[in-house]
């Protein structure tokens, strides 16, 4: 669909929108709830205009008494093929019944099925939390996540529906084994590079990602954070000593994703790591202010993408992510102070430096990473980076080596970038035959995977 289509049917749409308004501020919900679905059939994915407000509206209707879909709704609602009228069709039920998770778990599969991505992570996020404040939660629901979120490519949020699902399946093999694989697809999403031939472009482009990754928060009703804010601040003042109350408080007020409360939680965990010298304080007060400033980055990227010529947003984007860097760096350079043998933390750090270009520094943290199994062959991966970085390409290729002796999958996406990343490092060697032979068998698996094919035509062509 073109913009201009995409508009025209998002303008026909919110003349719907407006009329379930208008239905809903007479308490007549039943037309309200009819309106909003017309207009997600000329603008399925309208969430901030119209998948957001039916929400709102359906948990108003429920507290008013409105009644929840009879037998005939149900039938007549659950008998439908096409995803996008499965999706509408499970909208409905679950406006009528908003606490029912099914319907939400009906709307996130239609949508999913659809290709409706927007919807299905508007509604992942709210099944999710849904899920983490019930006592009824079903590991079924959690592998739907765990698709949902994977063939979204949010595998950050799959990990996790995962390690719920086991939770509640324990002894379940097949389940360990795809956690093990979500990992693997997460932690090369984060650290991703070459995905245009570029491994420069990429390392500039791996905050993009983390920001995109970032940018989809757990979707919770103001009034649902608000009383969260007041009980945390009840039980603190009950307990004041406790930490657990303390933490709870700062993670209630950086949930409204607002300065002034994000400020307030950041003042709050700075109090007490000056009061008791316990870094755990510390620690939780970056994670926040990272938080708070991939914020800022977004909100000045939305002013850039609304006025590309703009000079004065393309300065506070830059400056943005420039404090961003700087705080990022620090953060983990005092969580590796405090925590030396936490290898996970020199991983992450060891990001941070390859990303400021400073690969003398990350490389003996990527080595130290190498000794946990979590981070082994991701922290190998990198390593091999900053030495194609440095040119030292006979060192690329032997860290590229040991990590595909080291993973065992050969053909998923890890398995692939390896290979391709070894080839690469091949190729600035001056060692045609190998990449040659190398982008040959992917190809030969994903004809499509990165540039191969272009690589293959132009070596054959040199090889000549």
């Amino acid at each position: 669909m073109s913009t201009s289509d995409y508009s025209t049917d998002l303008r026909e749409a919110k003349a719907f929108f407006e009329r379930a308004e208008e239905a809903a501020a007479t308490n007549n919900f039943d037309y309200a709830i009819d309106m909003y679905l017309e207009g997600f059939r000329r603008a399925p994915e309208a969430i901030e205009e119209g998948h957001m407000p039916l929400r709102q509206m359906s948990l108003t209707r429920q507290s008013l008494g409105g009644k929840k879909p009879s037998v005939v709704e149900k039938l007549k609602h659950s008998r439908v093929r096409d995803p996008l009228e499965r999706m509408l069709n499970a909208e409905y039920l679950l406006a009528k019944d908003p606490d029912h998770l099914p319907y939400a778990a009906m709307t996130l599969k239609a949508a999913t099925d659809g290709g409706y991505n927007k919807v299905a992570g508007w509604i992942a996020d709210l099944l999710f939390h849904a899920l983490d404040v019930t006592s009824k939660a079903a590991p079924e629901m959690y592998l739907l996540l765990k698709d949902s979120y994977g063939r979204l490519g949010q595998f950050d949020k799959a990990v996790k529906a995962c390690q719920y699902a086991i939770k509640l399946k324990p002894d379940n093999a097949m389940l360990q084994s795809e956690l093990r694989d979500l990992c693997a697809q997460l932690t090369v999403q984060k650290g991703k590079y070459g995905e245009e031939g570029d491994f420069r472009h990429s390392i500039r482009d791996r905050e993009k990602q983390e920001m995109l990754q970032d940018q989809e928060r757990v979707v919770k009703s103001y009034d649902y954070r608000t009383r969260a804010i007041q009980e945390a601040r009840d039980a603190l003042e009950k307990k004041p000593d406790v930490a657990v109350n303390i933490f709870r408080l700062a993670d209630a007020l950086a949930d409204m994703a607002e300065d002034q409360y994000e400020n307030e939680a950041i003042e709050l965990l700075e109090k007490n790591y000056a009061e008791q010298k316990d870094f755990s304080f510390k620690q939780h007060s970056g994670k926040i202010r990272l938080r708070q400033l991939r914020r800022k980055i977004r909100l000045a990227n939305a002013r850039l993408k609304t006025g590309p010529a703009n000079k004065q947003a393309r300065s506070e984007l830059a400056a943005a992510e420039s404090t961003f860097n700087d705080v990022e760096l620090e953060h983990y350079r005092l969580c590796v102070g405090n925590y030396p043998t936490d290898v996970r933390m020199k991983y992450q750090l060891g990001l941070c430096l390859m990303k400021n270009k400073q690969y003398d520094e990350a490389i003996p943290m990527f080595q130290e990473a190498r000794k946990d199994p979590h981070t082994k062959v991701a922290a190998m991966n990198n390593m091999g980076v900053c030495f194609y970085m440095k040119e030292w390409f006979t060192d690329a290729i032997d860290v590229y080596k040991q990590a595909i002796d080291s993973y065992e999958i050969k053909d998923d996406g890890v398995g692939k970038d390896l290979r391709y990343n070894l080839a690469r490092a091949y190729e600035q060697q001056g060692q045609t035959s190998e990449a040659l032979e190398l982008y040959r068998k992917l190809a030969q698996v994903d004809y499509s995977f990165k540039d191969v094919r272009e690589r293959v035509d132009r070596l054959r062509k040199t090889s000549k």
